[in-house]
């Protein structure tokens, strides 16, 4: 992550804040991971453990205010963010390389069994439980596709029948089929009260001969036992274990800490589990032989998610489109040729519905309004709109949520009409008041004006040069004062802000904020709420009808930011 200078940037939105004395209350499924829970309460007493029969219970119990959180499987992430519980992800596991917050789902046999992932009709399989992601959202959802699976719908038979109509046996825990059941060895209970749940007991199910197929994530065979086993792979061959990159069923995301939805809970909780020393939290070796209490034993280390990801932005449209396969749900649409463009503020949306109504359109424009540029991301993935346009630095935050751009603006009449011209590029510049004195080694102490928070002119540069001077995030070291849209409105860094005329939408990252934007980091240094704009090269002789007045220069050209 510190390889990237806006990786660390980005780490350094999510400020620190001492642990509260009060307790974190963590749900446990069992009684093993019951006495991980508690040594860990001995480790570190701002810990407490709430026993509950089942991952649904504690789901029931954090909404309840009876616990407080639960690391989840995507499967579950998904029902945890229901109305009926209403959580949220907010810290990652991160396995083998940085930034590694996914795994790859994969189908386990024995080494020369002889059949191919087409070929399991008939055979016995082990999953690690209904509704979990490697263990049966996925490969079912894959059969499924494949249309291996013959399923019409819960309208005909319930999607369980199914599968048990197309294995011979399963042990798949959780189910309330009974065939489904037959090859369990316990209570058939989504817990650890039975020997083939979660992931090692998957395995454990097709080690002892019980089924034929494990269907688990790629990091549970050991590593003294791979050369024994298989992959299964989506076109009928088979990979080696380690080859799970190219021979898997899918990329999932990782297992995520949920909890209600509260800012101060999550900076709680993150705070918390920072603080554990003399315990690793990502070992199950000193339980009787039990594996992935608590947290995935393959669990390098935790990642804070962004404020806001809901279990949508987390798991990704692809993801939730294989849920609602299993559930047979089409969403109901009008066939429509229109162009849904995402707007943020009601000055873009007046643009917009000008630009919709102008003549010969062709798509149709139709304009959906967002609170905020995060918020079209979200429509975005839910297929609600299809494009929205966004600052470099956005691009960035755009692509980790899967979206990918596909036009950039020219900025150069000349390269409109050639064949293969190379994109635009800009430079980010600090522009200052002549006479003001203000220089880049005299910014201490200054007010400065931001086009807005995570963008690239008026952020991501200016405070990369800053972070590489000082190596400190808090910013409000340098600017006594300063205007961000999109900030914490409670901070210094929106102290400069204006609103709109009614002086209300402070500091919000959309046009009803008079200082946000290229245009609105400029005003802001015009009418004296700052020292230092920072902003693109051009936005002087745009906003001084083409003439760059004698009144205004640049302290620094940070760095050119090309796109192509």
């Amino acid at each position: 992550m510190k390889l990237l200078l806006l990786a660390a940037l980005l780490g350094c939105l999510a400020a620190a804040s001492a642990a509260p004395t009060r307790e974190l209350r963590w749900c446990v499924t069992s009684e093993t991971e019951l006495r991980k829970c508690s040594d860990l309460a001995a480790a570190a007493p701002v810990f407490a453990c709430v026993r509950r029969n089942s991952i649904l219970d504690c789901m029931r119990a954090i909404h309840a205010r009876e616990a407080d959180a639960i690391t989840l499987d995507g499967g579950d992430i998904y029902q945890a963010g229901l109305d009926d519980y209403g959580l949220h992800p907010i810290i990652a596991e991160e396995y083998q390389s940085a930034s590694e917050t996914c795994y790859y789902a994969v189908a386990v046999v024995k080494k020369g069994s002889g059949f191919g992932f087409q070929d399991l009709q008939g055979k016995k399989s082990c999953h690690t439980g209904v509704g979990k992601s490697a263990g049966w959202n996925i490969p079912i959802g894959t059969l499924l596709s494949k249309e291996l699976i013959k399923w019409k719908g819960s309208d005909d038979i319930s999607l369980e029948e199914a599968v048990s109509n197309f294995f011979l046996e399963s042990c798949a825990p959780g189910a309330t089929v009974s065939k489904l059941c037959n090859l369990c060895k316990g209570d058939c209970s989504k817990t650890h009260s039975e020997p083939y749940y979660n992931y090692d007991g998957a395995f454990k199910c097709l080690t002892e001969n019980k089924g034929e197929v494990a269907f688990v994530k790629h990091l549970t065979v050991p590593e003294s036992e791979k050369e024994n086993y298989e992959l299964l792979c989506k076109d009928n061959s088979r990979a080696p274990i380690d080859n799970y990159a190219n021979c898997n069923l899918a990329r999932v995301p990782a297992h995520a800490v949920v909890t209600r939805k509260d800012q101060d809970m999550a900076d709680f909780i993150w705070t918390s589990l920072n603080s554990v020393e003399n315990f690793n939290l990502f070992s199950s070796e000193a339980y009787a032989g039990a594996k992935n209490l608590m947290f995935k034993d393959s669990t390098k280390k935790l990642v804070q998610l962004p404020p806001n990801t809901d279990h949508f932005v987390y798991l990704g449209p692809t993801y939730i489109t294989i849920l609602n396969s299993l559930k047979k749900v089409n969403i109901p649409s009008t066939p429509s040729n229109a162009l849904k463009w995402c707007v943020v503020g009601s000055n873009e949306a007046t643009k917009c519905d000008s630009w919709s109504d102008a003549a010969n359109n062709d798509p149709e424009i139709v304009c959906t309004k967002a609170h905020s540029f995060e918020e079209c991301l979200k429509k975005i993935m839910r297929e609600e709109a299809d494009a929205v346009t966004v600052d470099g630095g956005e691009v960035y935050t755009a692509g980790k949520c899967g979206l990918v751009p596909v036009m950039v603006e020219q900025y150069d009449q000349e390269q409109c009409s050639s064949t293969g011209a190379p994109g635009s590029s800009y430079y980010a510049v600090a522009v200052v008041k002549k006479d003001s004195g203000v220089t880049w080694n005299t910014l201490k102490g200054r007010k400065s004006c931001h086009t807005g928070l995570g963008r690239n002119a008026g952020w991501n540069i200016p405070m990369g040069r800053l972070f590489e001077i000082t190596q400190d995030c808090n910013f409000t070291k340098v600017f006594s004062s300063s205007c961000a849209p999109g900030a914490d409105t409670n901070s210094p860094l929106c102290a400069q802000c204006a609103g709109n005329a009614d002086s209300m939408f402070k500091c919000k990252a959309s046009s009803e904020e008079r200082y946000y934007g290229y245009a609105g980091a400029f005003r802001c240094l015009v009418e004296g709420a700052g020292d230092v704009a920072f902003i693109k090269h051009t936005i002087v002789e745009e906003n001084t009808g083409g003439k760059t007045p004698s009144s205004f220069h640049i302290i620094s050209h940070l760095q050119q930011c090309c796109f192509r």
